[in-house]
Order: structure tokens, then C-alpha cells, then sequence
């Protein structure tokens, strides 16, 4: 695999984990509101997710050859994003702090 791959694929487990770590939005945007609701965070996991896929693409398309895609790749890297998201959701759902 070369190191452009590995990049996308830590970049992809660095911005699913992202939405869970902290109360801003994407990182950067302070919220009103103390916690950030759910429904804030999974917006935050599928744009993350169209982030990482631009630059899967720019990169793939730096390197020459662009292949297209079907409707299966994009199901099953959206289902390895979701996957890389749980130490994140476990870190801030199931974790009991004291």
C-alpha cells in the first residue's frame, strides 16, 4: 500500500473520531449549548466523511488513473467510517465518568 493510502486511511480514522472528542463543531465552531446533540454529531460524522473521500480522490486522481465507483464502494467506505468512529462514541456514550 503506498503512503498516500495510509495517509487516507489515517486522516479517515482521525476525522470519525472527531465529532465525538468535543463540543465544537468540527472542531473549530464554539456551540451554545453545553453538549453537543447528537443529531450535530452524525451531520459532523457524513460531512467528515465527504471531506476524507475529496481528498481520496485528489490524490487518486494526482497518481494518474481515476477509477470510477459504484454505489457499493461508497456504501461500504461510508461503513468502515461509521466503524472507525467507535472509540470515539465509546469515549463519549459508553465511558462513565466520575
Amino acid at each position: 500500500m503506498s503512503s498516500a493510502g495510509w495517509f487516507i486511511v489515517l486522516l479517515a480514522l482521525a476525522c470519525a473520531n472527531l465529532p465525538f472528542l468535543n463540543q465544537r463543531l468540527l472542531g473549530l465552531v464554539p456551540l451554545r449549548a453545553d453538549r453537543k446533540s447528537a443529531w450535530w454529531r452524525i451531520a459532523e460524522l457524513i460531512a467528515l466523511y465527504f471531506v476524507v473521500g475529496g481528498f481520496g480522490f485528489l490524490l487518486e486522481a494526482r497518481a494518474g488513473n481515476r477509477f470510477e465507483q459504484g454505489w457499493q464502494f461508497y456504501a461500504i467506505t461510508f461503513s468502515l467510517f461509521v466503524v472507525f468512529a467507535f472509540p470515539g462514541f465509546t469515549w463519549q456514550y459508553l465511558v462513565k465518568r466520575r
